[in-house]
């Protein structure tokens, strides 16, 4: 086997159609490296299974075995890049640059939006939450 010689598996491979899309889990065996980008593995994932777009495979939740040269992990392939967009979560959606992440508010802005909210009475109650 070479350096970088990759060999991808899939076990427990089903089909859901509710949500347009096969899923599995997927063996990779990679001896001599420490492991395999997932750009990688969403080519060799779309080749394996025959699927015609590699954009519509969803590599996540790979873990690579104690001692290395294996690693496992989960793959959504999914029918079409329609169905992608419309049924995958927004966190896949973004790592694939389809949806920009969610901007979180920070904890210090939260409590003093709380805080203001408390102090809030009466008629202009609706305009002050919207402010705050």
């Amino acid at each position: 086997m070479s350096d970088n010689a990759v060999t991808v598996r899939t076990k427990k491979l089903m089909r859901n159609p509710l949500m347009q899309r096969r899923q599995c889990i997927v063996e990779v065996l990679h001896p001599g490296r420490a492991s395999v980008p997932k750009k990688d593995l969403r080519e060799n994932i779309a080749k394996l299974l025959k699927v015609k777009d590699a954009e519509t495979v969803l590599p996540y939740g790979f873990q690579t075995a104690f001692g290395g040269g294996r690693s496992s992990g989960f793959a959504l392939v999914y029918d079409s890049m329609e169905a992608l967009k419309e049924l995958a979560n927004p966190i896949y959606k973004a790592r694939l640059g389809i949806e920009e992440r969610k901007q979180k508010k920070g904890r210090k802005g939260i409590k003093e939006a709380k805080n203001r909210k408390k102090k809030i009475y009466g008629l202009g109650r609706r305009v002050a939450k919207k402010k705050a």
